[in-house]
């Protein structure tokens, strides 16, 4: 009884067969209360709100704090169930810790963990309360398109490693050439490369604030060539991830159209077939109407393939 609620539970939590209408309205209820939790910590901070619906925050928060406490602990129980971790040798203390571990369990933990912090020490923790906002990132588990995003960041690690290690040299070198030209002149803006830096980092940024700038025609021409530098700088990081986000679309398109060709055996889909594939299409992210196009796709090539091979026998 014990081991079927759990794998209940845990087809729930991934939203397949049976279950799938359930996971799909727990799914929506979690992400309006992470919505609604966002709201009302950006309005607590207005202090005539704050103090006017003081009550209100305080139950909202008290209530959130209880649903989220509950469904980290569900997921953390039924995790053994998921497909994911049932196909880790050892024991179910071993698969929960890897769950536990994972980017997603911890964003869950830290979601609740400034709340409870908050509700066990009776001082007025300011950071704590900001923290909060962190809860924000429970949609990742939700969305899609955030979940391609930190699939791109981890495919370009690296890349965007070496990039970025290219800026923090150019931004030294920034800083200390910016300081040998203008110290002299502005001691007070560019008095060290430390300080020399808020300006070499602005400029790079391409933000250019305006507040520290280079006053002598040699200054102004080196903050030109350091502004045209920095335009190509930028475009490194930004180029790959979208190179990456691109691409991981492109996979998993392709990984359905794979899957739809599988499932194709005499030019046609029962509706076993078709339920499993829209579990995947939710999975992967895609919408209705690139899924239907994909399957429609690999129809029509296997009825044409049918077909030639029909003709070429009577033949």
């Amino acid at each position: 009884m014990k081991n079927t609620a759990r794998k209940t539970l845990a087809q729930v939590f991934e939203g397949t067969g049976d279950y799938r209408t359930a996971g799909h309205i727990l799914d929506t209820a979690l992400i309006a209360l992470i919505m609604l939790n966002v709201v009302a910590i950006v309005l607590e901070s207005v202090p005539s709100i704050n103090k006017l619906y003081y009550p209100q925050f305080l139950l909202l928060e008290v209530i959130s704090v209880a649903i989220f406490s509950l469904e980290y602990l569900a997921r953390l129980w039924a995790c053994v169930d998921k497909s994911k971790y049932a196909a880790i040798k050892g024991s179910n203390v071993k698969r929960r810790l890897h769950y536990f571990l994972s980017p997603l369990a911890l964003i869950d933990l830290i979601a609740i963990l400034p709340s409870l912090l908050m509700f066990m020490f009776p001082l007025d923790l300011r950071f704590l309360r900001v923290l909060r906002l962190l809860r924000v990132f429970k949609l990742t588990r939700y969305s899609r398109a955030m979940q391609l995003l930190l699939q791109a960041f981890k495919d370009e690690a690296n890349s965007l490693l070496a990039a970025f290690f290219i800026m923090s040299v150019v931004l030294i070198l920034a800083s200390c050439g910016i300081y040998l030209l203008e110290h002299d002149i502005q001691p007070d803006k560019f008095g060290s490369i430390p300080a020399a830096m808020w300006w070499a980092m602005a400029t790079l940024t391409t933000v250019g604030y305006g507040d520290v700038v280079p006053i002598t025609p040699v200054g102004k021409l080196f903050g030109g060539v350091i502004t045209l530098v920095s335009m190509g700088m930028v475009a490194i990081p930004t180029g790959l991830l979208a190179s990456s986000f691109s691409e991981q679309i492109r996979k998993r398109r392709q990984f359905f159209e794979d899957a739809v060709h599988e499932q194709i055996h005499d030019g046609s889909l029962d509706d076993s077939q078709r339920m499993h594939l829209e579990e995947l299409r939710y999975k992967l992210g895609l919408s209705k109407l690139e899924a239907n196009k994909a399957i429609k796709t690999q129809l029509n090539q296997r009825n044409s393939h049918l077909f030639c091979r029909h003709c070429g026998k009577r033949q």
